[in-house]
């Protein structure tokens, strides 16, 4: 795998260059690269957070706070893992979605490496630390990604624009709404495990 053009691709993908999107769906090479796209953006995303929890820890001991620095880390490996799921997960979707309800042509793997290099621009979490402004570029971030992977679905599907909207964002919702799901039993079960050690 060429590194330094992976890294060109992921900024092609990045700028919403829709040429960059159309020459990924039809090089199946590429399915390992789309991956690693995900995994540097899961890691970068692990990094800022692990960060940001250093940050907090020190700052929270300081003033006295209860936040524990292995909350913080537990917080970051899912949140990394889970953006490497939910690319499987929203790529199976969408394709399901878009072929079988709005009449998109695509393979599984079209849409795996379209929609792996639309997480391109969440290589910026690795700055989700800073202080006030990490909060707003972990949103700005989340809707870049949305519309690279509009995009994506929209090239790989060869349907309109119109549909891939509606395809990304139901996919999103269900991604979403699981993640929920799965923080919330996650919460849970930290809190009783909190609850043991005391």
């Amino acid at each position: 795998m060429d590194f330094n053009a992976m890294i060109s691709r992921g900024l092609r993908a990045a700028r919403l260059d829709v040429t960059l999107y159309n020459e990924v769906e039809a090089d199946a090479s590429l399915n390992r690269e789309a991956l690693t796209v995900v995994i540097i953006a899961a890691l970068l995303s692990f990094a800022g957070s692990l960060i940001g929890a250093l940050f907090s820890s020190v700052i929270g001991s300081a003033l006295g706070a209860s936040t524990t620095f292995f909350g913080l880390l537990v917080a970051a490996v899912f949140v990394a893992v889970w953006t490497v799921i939910g690319y499987y997960v929203w790529s199976y979707l969408t394709w399901f979605i878009g072929t079988r309800f709005f009449g998109g042509t695509a393979e599984p793997g079209e849409l795996m490496r379209t929609i792996g290099y639309a997480y391109a621009p969440q290589w910026l979490n690795v700055l989700n630390f800073i202080p006030c402004v990490g909060a707003i570029l972990s949103i700005v971030v989340s809707i870049w990604s949305l519309v690279a992977g509009i995009i994506a679905i929209r090239e790989a599907l060869d349907f309109d624009t119109g549909k891939a909207v509606i395809t990304a964002i139901i996919g999103w919702l269900v991604i979403f709404v699981i993640g929920l799901i799965i923080t919330g039993i996650f919460g849970v079960g930290m809190m009783g495990l909190g609850a043991l050690a005391n």
